[in-house]
């Protein structure tokens, strides 16, 4: 509303009953998601969770590799 409108932000402030740092905290939050939204970067949080993501697909495909060679290994123990 202050970034776009003719008011300022005190006065946007003031018109949603919150304090100046509120709305200001609040308007820095904004430009950030959106500018790294527009350039097609992640945000901090979102790189953390790629990260963990990674580590957990990577233990996933571990699991599944051991439990194959398992599989197979049983299979040729019964025949």
């Amino acid at each position: 509303m202050c970034h776009h409108g003719d008011r300022s932000c005190a006065q946007v402030a003031e018109d949603l009953g919150v304090s100046y740092t509120t709305l200001m905290t609040w308007k820095k939050g904004a430009t950030s998601t959106s500018e790294a939204t527009e350039s097609g970067g992640l945000s901090v949080s979102e790189k953390d969770e790629l990260k963990r993501l990674r580590r957990e697909n990577e233990r996933l495909r571990m699991e599944r590799d051991i439990l194959k060679r398992a599989t197979a290994f049983f299979a040729s123990q019964s025949l």
